[in-house]
């Protein structure tokens, strides 16, 4: 699987890009900077975008991604969620007051999106991929993903804090290529990270204790709050035992 970073990071500046990550470029996981990162003919190649949650650093180009392929005539985009994050999408983005209403723009027959819904642990068929949403803890419901895919798997925390099933399950998987795992914040900013549902390095090393041989995994960390960066990355650097890599924006990957 070709698995390249369009956005990785956990604020905005000229230099630092939100979640958005891009699979065997057809498949989108999160939509923070698919179009401030990708091209116009890249846009519109998409099948598809996992969507962990409803966050607006997760789900902002879906707006403008959903427009530009609406001037193109572009097949319907599959916008993939649990229940609760496609409703909060319905109720507060696509809605028609906040941004157009795109499962029935050009047409209701003729969408320029469409929603899938994912249940909880339920595998699912996405654009020729095996997809399963776990939940996991953040301050909204959100989901990590585990990607199947022929030859192995790829697994997204989504955004959260210390959880318990998500590693379950990854204990229990075969095959798994890579981990995308969030650090936010450095350990001095434990309160605000607890409160908002993040990683520091300090809850990092823990977390990835519970996977059964963490030092065999290869852990990509993103959403780093670019105030912080180079902060949590020395944080990082700092643990011990595991298999650690800070993504950078472009970055290309075969699993």
């Amino acid at each position: 699987m070709d698995l390249r970073v369009i956005g990785c990071h956990g604020g905005e500046t000229p230099r630092h890009r939100t979640s958005a990550f891009l699979l065997d470029d057809r498949v989108a996981i999160d939509a923070g900077s698919l179009t401030s990162g990708m091209d116009l003919e890249a846009q519109c190649r998409l099948e598809a975008v996992l969507v962990s949650h409803a966050h607006l650093d997760h789900i902002r180009d879906l707006a403008t991604i959903a427009d530009n392929r609406a001037q193109n005539g572009s097949k319907p985009l599959i916008v993939c969620g649990i229940k609760p994050t496609i409703e909060l999408l319905k109720k507060h983005f696509f809605n028609g007051k906040l941004w157009p209403d795109f499962t029935t723009i050009p047409t209701a027959s003729k969408p320029t999106i469409v929603y899938q819904i994912l249940k909880p642990e339920v595998p699912a068929k996405v654009a020729g991929l095996t997809v399963r949403a776990i939940l996991v803890s953040h301050t909204i419901d959100c989901s990590a993903f585990v990607i199947e895919y022929p030859g192995g798997a790829l697994a997204y925390s989504g955004d959260t804090g210390p959880t318990t099933r998500f590693w379950e399950v990854l204990n229990e998987l075969d095959g798994l290529r890579a981990l995308l795992m969030e650090v936010s914040f450095p350990n001095a900013q434990q309160k605000l990270a607890t409160i908002s549902g993040h990683h520091t390095p300090q809850t990092l090393g823990p977390e990835l204790a519970k996977y059964k041989n963490p030092k065999d995994l290869a852990t990509l960390l993103y959403h780093m709050k670019p105030t912080f960066q180079g902060e949590v990355e020395r944080e990082c650097a700092k643990l011990k035992g595991l298999n650690l890599t800070v993504l950078n924006l472009g970055e290309h990957f075969i699993l």
